[in-house]
């Protein structure tokens, strides 16, 4: 009886649990349906895929200079061995030609990632506008999943050299593709703005977290360590994608309208603006990455944990200036421009006053004030690149993305190349005096974003002709357009003049002054 009694309370309990276990998965297949929430899962598995990609491609930082010198002492040793068995004349000079030797492969390793991922990206701009932003998605993470693995398993320089590659490659489909599906999931301007922050302290936190951590697992571990750990991240990122998204059976790209060509977007004179503060607000960073250590072993004479841990509290301020943009941008929309010229411009004060450091604890104010002034670049202007997209072309952001992710590349491709140039040639003073001017001077063109800054479409009319709620700014410039051609004249958005690319905000102006019953501004 006992025994009876026993199976058939164990009977009951495993009954409870399939129970509450079906009810948790109806519940997880009821909140997938529910657009809200799956636009927030859809969130977590962007920015999991942007951390992933910016760790990896810092998490080398300590560990490739360290690795590649090992094997190059190794070959060196060999080969002296036999060519010279009894002699050590020259073993000054050779070890001085092994290091420039080693420079310029560490330089070309580093910046091999950007530059495949500059050439790629204005296909994978149009290829991502034809398919959806899911399936791109995916294969991006599937490439980094297979160029990490590369770089765990590698043991020569070119093999290193094919997983570099191989992950600019997954860059230009999982970057793009995964904040063009933040911009398209997040229609509206405060939410999109908050969500792409949101994205950005991902960046930021992948970025600035990974050389400590791939630095102490290389110690402690060995080299493959760090790399099988961000595999298994991207693979478990890569099955909530295909549990949550299911890309290979989702049917609406068929109902996409067809993306604006990537090469008309470039010679779009606001995107090409934004595009260049893009680069130019990155060159800094891009720039002291390869250069400030050696800097600081020179004229501070810092220890290596100080050397690795340069850019770690920069993290802190670039999180608060992406939460301080995101509020102001909710709060005055249309001084989204005017937050991205102060960035620059503290970006530009900030590499100004990096040479004048002296200690440790002196470079670090500059170095947050950098990091600072990039989130309140980006964060205004990348929702910014959407918004032009929608009043003035189609509402499709695959490459307008890749071209914002082309601007990134810019500058993180000539870093490791062009910097040490400079600071050979010219020096690290001269550098960052250049980088410092070229921000500030920068500053005044993102004036140009006045006028389109200060739209605000209305979804009033959508709302009452359909039942349901506004998808995107690209359903209500339709709908102005429609209404306008009733009234007998053409408008977009708030009913200013449209032209082959959508409007002209300065013809615009100097109309809606002339009339009293004009569009409502923020």
């Amino acid at each position: 009886m006992d025994g009876e009694g026993g199976s058939s309370g164990l009977a009951k309990s495993a009954a409870v649990k399939l129970s509450e276990m079906g009810e948790r998965t109806k519940q997880l297949g009821t909140a997938m349906r529910d657009p809200h929430q799956q636009r927030r899962i859809i969130l977590v598995i962007v920015c999991v895929a942007l951390l992933l990609d910016n760790m990896l491609y810092m998490v080398i930082v300590p560990i490739i200079p360290d690795y590649l010198a090992d094997l190059e002492s190794e070959q060196s040793e060999h080969v002296h061995v036999v060519m010279h068995p009894n002699s050590s004349a020259n073993s000054t000079s050779q070890d001085k030609s092994n290091k420039d030797n080693l420079d310029v492969q560490i330089g070309v390793l580093f910046a091999s990632k950007a530059i495949l991922q500059l050439l790629v990206n204005p296909l994978t701009g149009t290829f991502i506008d034809r398919v959806g932003y899911d399936i791109p998605l995916l294969i991006g993470l599937t490439v980094m999943f297979v160029s990490t693995c590369i770089f765990a398993f590698g043991e020569n320089y070119a093999t290193l050299f094919v997983a570099r590659s191989l992950q600019g490659l997954g860059s230009a489909f999982a970057d793009t593709s995964g904040i063009a599906m933040i911009a398209d999931k997040y229609t509206v301007e405060a939410e999109r703005s908050t969500a792409l922050g949101i994205a950005l302290a991902f960046i930021s936190f992948g970025s600035l977290v990974a050389p400590p951590f791939g630095g102490v697992l290389y110690e402690f571990a060995g080299k493959r360590v760090p790399f099988i750990v961000l595999a298994c991240i991207c693979l478990v990122d890569g099955l909530m994608l295909l549990t949550v998204i299911k890309p290979f059976s989702n049917r609406t790209r068929e109902n996409m309208p067809v993306g604006t060509p990537i090469y008309r977007l470039m010679i779009d004179p606001y995107i090409a603006v934004v595009a260049g503060a893009l680069t130019v607000c990155n060159i800094p960073l891009a720039f002291l990455e390869p250069t400030i250590a050696n800097w600081m072993e020179t004229t501070m004479h810092s220890s290596q944990w100080e050397m690795g841990l340069t850019w770690l509290p920069a993290f802190f301020p670039h999180v608060l200036g992406v939460y301080i943009t995101v509020k102001l941008a909710a709060q005055h929309p249309n001084l989204q421009w005017f937050y991205g010229a102060v960035g620059l411009v503290i970006i530009g004060a900030s590499s100004c006053t990096v040479p004048a450091c002296k200690t440790f604890g002196q470079l670090i104010a500059p170095l947050c004030g950098i990091c600072f002034g990039i989130a309140l670049v980006d964060t205004a202007l990348l929702p910014t690149l959407a918004f032009l997209v929608d009043v003035r072309h189609v509402s499709v952001y695959g490459s307008v993305y890749a071209i914002a992710d082309i601007s990134y590349s810019v500058a993180y491709a000539m870093g490791p190349i062009v910097a040490g140039q400079i600071v050979h040639s010219m020096g690290f003073v001269q550098l960052n005096l250049g980088m410092g001017l070229v921000n500030v001077l920068y500053a005044p063109a993102l004036l140009l974003l006045r006028n389109v800054c200060q739209m605000k479409p209305s979804y009033s009319e959508r709302d009452n002709l359909l039942e349901e709620a506004p998808q995107g700014l690209y359903d209500t410039i339709k709908m102005e357009e429609r209404r306008a051609k009733k009234k007998g004249y053409s408008s977009a958005g708030n009913c200013l003049s449209v032209d082959e690319n959508g409007f002209d905000p300065f013809r615009a102006q100097r109309s809606l002054s002339e009339e009293s019953s004009g569009p409502e501004y923020t």
